[in-house]
């Protein structure tokens, strides 16, 4: 159904909710908001509806997507869950937080989505329109940042729609996103071990190997550059140059700031909206402040670390 050349915009209303569901069922490509970033959704049981998804966004196919479903239940249809995944998924689910679990057999996904790997990354958002319309089909829905690929996520639909427009069917405008910043990414190993693959707005107590391209991609993310403005990004800046857009925090005065406050929480979840911007400003360089290292500031500087790779 993509490739309209105008995409429709419903409000996350349960007429818009419906209409959705009925765009999904056909193998069409729906924007949502989850709590996180807004989510580019096709029904992640139908090969040709997940290839619309790498189509619209130009994503690499090594690439995996993460499956959102309704919860634990909906989960174990598609995965192995050990006591220690049913562990975390009954402390974060709904929630921020994706699991990468060995896929089941029988799971019955589109190979795409897990790009040839035997493991499949899964999560039940709390946002609930996104709620709302896995209820109304049943169906896993992957869905990977609306937005094309290796460039700035979208936290509201404006944001979508600045690079998806005419290439996907429907918007759902649910509003600006709270989190501001993608899932936390855990992988349960065979042996119960967590390895952290990608920081989020969650600190559950393990950490991953870094940034970089690890031997192979497990999960959405991990690719050295992503996130990307489309202009050189320098980091850790206190003042702007002359030719630069300056992105503050804290005591740092800038165009556009991502907490003047200093709060890590605020600044993820202004910081795509302050990359937007600055992707749209006339400077053709792009300065960032420093942010603290800690909490969801690791996540953030994740992101910017990508940006300017």
């Amino acid at each position: 159904m993509s490739g309209k050349n105008v995409t429709e915009v419903r409000l996350a209303d349960a007429a818009g909710i419906a209409e959705a569901a009925r765009c999904l069922e056909s193998g069409g490509l729906v924007a949502v908001p989850t709590e996180t970033v807004y989510g580019l959704a096709a029904r992640a049981d139908s090969a040709e509806a997940v290839a619309r998804i790498y189509a619209a966004k130009g994503r690499p196919d090594f690439n995996p997507l993460i499956v959102h479903v309704a919860g634990l239940e909906q989960a174990a249809r598609y995965a192995e869950v050990s006591p220690e995944a049913r562990a975390l998924a009954e402390a974060y689910w709904p929630g921020p937080l994706t699991l990468v679990l060995p896929r089941r057999r029988d799971a019955g996904l589109a190979d795409a989505v897990t790009a040839g790997l035997p493991t499949v990354a899964l999560r039940a958002p709390a946002h609930p329109a996104m709620q709302a319309l896995l209820a109304a089909t049943g169906f896993p829905l992957a869905a990977p940042s609306a937005n094309r690929s290796g460039f700035i996520s979208p936290t509201c639909a404006d944001h979508v729609l600045a690079s998806l427009n005419g290439r996907i069917d429907m918007v759902i405008d649910g509003g600006p996103t709270s989190a501001g910043v993608e899932s936390t990414i855990v992988a349960v190993r065979a042996d119960g071990s967590i390895e952290e693959l990608r920081p989020g707005p969650l600190q559950i107590g393990v950490r991953g190997e870094g940034g970089g391209v690890k031997a192979r991609v497990e999960a959405p993310g991990q690719l050295a550059s992503h996130y990307a403005p489309g202009k050189p990004v320098r980091l850790n800046a206190l003042a702007a140059e002359a030719d630069e857009f300056l992105i503050g925090f804290g005591a740092v005065q800038s165009d556009c700031t991502l907490s003047a406050s200093g709060d890590v929480n605020e600044a993820a979840a202004r910081l795509y909206a302050c990359l937007h911007e600055a992707a749209r400003a006339p400077q053709p360089r792009i300065a960032v402040a420093p942010v603290p290292d800690e909490g969801v500031g690791r996540a953030i500087n994740d992101r910017l670390r990508r940006a300017a790779a």
